[in-house]
């Protein structure tokens, strides 16, 4: 514990990143490769909550229909990531990673409510904590969430998985000469509107100065890599300036 830069870690995981390439909603591949990150950030000793988004099944916004309006749109988000956080649990399970599942949203005999003293609980019993749900509200997104648990298990990091190594001055699949930015501070990310995540859960961060690392979650060992403090993706954090962005 003592060698890790963050010892406390939320991992915000989209349902997107449970699916993989796969039309289907989970990839047996890519769900093998996640439960191994998550086994060796385990085995380091870090204490680990994960939020789980259920974008492989469904996502609002965008793709919102007119006849459903945002509350039900919500809702139904809000169970998707419960599905997504029964398949999380079964697989850690299988991977033999103690692991425990609480939701903002209960539904008996399937998946337990939150509660803040059985997480915590469970936590000391160095269990990886999964939480679905969201936060129970609409008009939340999962980001936000992720910034709520994060501060609820005294997180040290709050870990944003995406399918990119970082933020870029440009996009990179466009640009070649996109430089990928270490490091950013919130004010960063709000003023320029990244959408790295969104207004609401940057500017919690920036309340209880609570870091946040964006990083690909598709590359091996990224994620143990990353509570070591090793050079991975772009840290946001108070008072970091990028000068790539005010040039």
């Amino acid at each position: 514990m003592s060698a890790l830069r963050y010892p406390v870690v939320l991992l915000k995981l989209s349902g997107e990143a449970l699916k993989g390439k796969e039309e289907t909603a989970f990839s047996s591949e890519t769900m093998a490769f996640l439960a191994e990150q998550i086994r060796e950030v385990h085995a380091l000793g870090a204490r680990l909550g994960i939020v789980v988004g259920g974008g492989n099944f469904f996502r609002g916004g965008k793709g919102q229909r007119a006849w459903l309006v945002r509350e039900v749109a919500d809702s139904i988000g809000m169970m998707a990531t419960m599905m997504n956080g029964l398949a999380l649990q079964a697989l850690l399970r299988h991977h033999r990673v103690p692991c425990a599942l609480f939701s903002a949203l209960a539904m008996p005999g399937v998946v337990p409510g939150f509660d803040a003293l059985a997480m915590r609980d469970a936590l000391d019993e160095g269990k990886v904590i999964i939480f679905a749900g969201g936060t129970g509200h609409p008009y939340v997104s999962t980001d936000t969430a992720a910034a709520f648990r994060a501060q609820q298990i005294g997180a040290s990091l709050l870990l944003k998985a995406t399918q990119v190594d970082g933020v870029y001055t440009a996009d990179p699949k466009l640009d070649p000469n996109a430089q990928r930015l270490p490091r950013l501070s919130y004010l960063d990310v709000l003023a320029r509107d990244l959408r790295v995540m969104d207004a609401t859960s940057v500017s919690f961060c920036r309340e209880y100065n609570l870091p946040v690392l964006v990083c690909d979650v598709s590359q091996p060992g990224v994620l143990a890599r990353a509570v070591r403090g090793e050079d991975v993706g772009t840290l946001i954090e108070r008072g970091v300036e990028s000068e790539a962005l005010h040039d």
